[in-house]
This record gives C-alpha cells, structure tokens and sequence, in this order.
C-alpha cells in the first residue's frame, strides 16, 4: 500500500500538483484505505494530472473517475485520490472533514471500550 501511495505522491510531484496530503484510513472505518488530496493549478492542469496519473500507475484498476474539470475523483477501489483546484479546495475542505472524522471514531471507539 505504501509503495502505491508513494507512486501517486510522486508523480503528483513531479507534474507540479500542490499542497498533497495523504490520509491514512485504515482503522477509521471509512469506505477506503488511503485518501490522496492534491492541489491544481486548474482546470486543465487537473486533466493533464489524471493522464500522468493513468500512464503512471499503469498496474492500478482506475474503477471510476468523476470529472468535473474543478473537481476530479479517481477511485482506485482501495484509495480515492481528489485533484481539486484551489478555489475548491478552499471551498470543500475534505482535510478537516476527514480530521474531524477520525477524532469522532476515536471517541466512539473509546465509548466502547468503556463499555466493556
């Protein structure tokens, strides 16, 4: 899983994204593993990232790409990776939802330790 988190890092790099941020979660009981969230410089540099992505990671099953030119979601079953220009990722702030997210799993997971 590293090795993979690491290739996409890397080629998001590389190709100039901004501001990439993983998020490991694994014991978060989230609908993926890893989260990958990186910055655009815009709409066609989204594009251009998504291309270098697919021949970059040519092994991985692209299940599904949700491309809203601002905006793009690569599901790769086990990691979602969002490529967001910075008005979007101002606007949505997936970093503090998944913070947030983990801080409550955290507190239910201790209520139910103490439950036991």
């Amino acid at each position: 899983m590293e090795n993979r988190i690491d290739s996409i890092v890397n080629i998001l790099d590389n190709k100039k994204a901004e501001n990439i941020q993983t998020f490991d979660m694994r014991d978060q009981d989230y609908f993926v593993d890893q989260v990958v969230i990186a910055t655009t410089l815009g709409e066609r540099h989204g594009s251009a990232l998504l291309i270098d992505l697919k021949k970059g990671l040519n092994g991985e099953s692209f299940m599904h790409i949700e491309d809203e030119n601002e905006w793009i979601v690569i599901d790769l079953g086990d990691i979602l990776i969002h490529l967001m220009t910075p008005e979007y990722r101002s606007r949505y702030n997936i970093e503090e939802f998944l913070s947030e997210r983990n801080e409550e799993m955290q507190k239910i997971r201790q209520i139910m330790l103490d439950g036991e």
